[in-house]
């Protein structure tokens, strides 16, 4: 835990070195969510830093009504975000800056009291806590790179990714379930890291090995999960049973 909550800081430490160089006008600047400019991809993050820190603290409900805007809670997550981002939308840049500095903060400091396997009520169910600061990673990783994209900067990779390729893999049950599909057997990564370094994300109990193996660049698989870049963009290499699907279906967020 103590190891993701480093690679946490260090993401906010890199997100915030980049908003710190940003005029208006690169507030104002479309991003690669549909929809949403910098300033609204900014205010999604500290939205959502304040909806882990409710669920950490056990104000899950509170939370939940803010992230979706105060609209159906039986809309999908994506729609209960847009509500709430265009709910607030259109505050100063200066402002929407200190509050996700103030929350990332905050959920750090939540995320580092008590037991990392305690679980705890998130968006699509519950959750460990180690797991809700790996997602809170992978999301500032994600939306960084939306920022950088915006503004023409290079969001340079490092080997922080391999908890969110981690998570990826780990959560592909999740990822079929969520679909209406269900996994065939296990399915194995091999992933090559930012440094050069080989990731082996392989199923105990599976001496054989798994029937499904996805290779290729750890940047490009965690790129995949996101949504950012289509499997067939990239070198990614699948075999197996379940390999098409993985690639379609593999996520790093509810």
């Amino acid at each position: 835990m103590e190891a993701i909550l480093v690679a946490l800081d260090e993401q906010h430490a890199e997100l915030a070195t980049l908003l710190d160089r940003l005029d208006d006008e690169d507030w104002a600047r479309p991003t690669r969510c549909e929809g949403w400019n910098v300033a609204d991809v900014v205010l999604h993050l500290a939205q959502t830093d304040e909806l882990a820190r409710a669920s950490l603290e056990g104000r899950a409900p509170e939370g939940l009504d803010l992230l979706a805007g105060r609209t159906d809670r039986a809309s999908t997550v994506d729609a209960g975000a847009a509500a709430s981002v265009a709910q607030e939308r259109g505050k100063p840049s200066a402002a929407i800056l200190e509050r996700w500095r103030t929350g990332a903060e905050a959920v750090r400091d939540a995320l580092a009291v008590g037991d990392p396997h305690r679980r705890v009520v998130w968006v699509a169910g519950e959750l460990s806590t180690q797991t809700l600061a790996t997602t809170r990673l992978a999301e500032c990783w994600i939306h960084t790179g939306d920022v950088a994209d915006a503004v023409g900067a290079v969001q340079v990779p490092t080997d922080r990714l391999e908890y969110v390729a981690r998570l990826a893999w780990r959560t592909l049950p999740y990822a079929f379930a969520r679909d209406g599909r269900t996994l065939s057997g296990p399915v194995a990564f091999h992933l090559r890291a930012p440094s050069g370094a080989v990731w082996d994300f392989e199923p105990e109990g599976h001496t054989r090995g798994a029937p499904t193996l996805i290779e290729g660049d750890a940047v490009e698989l965690c790129l995949v999960a996101a949504r950012r870049v289509t499997p067939e963009a990239t070198s990614l290499r699948g075999s197996g049973p379940d390999a098409d699907a993985v690639l379609e279906l593999v996520r790093t967020y509810a």
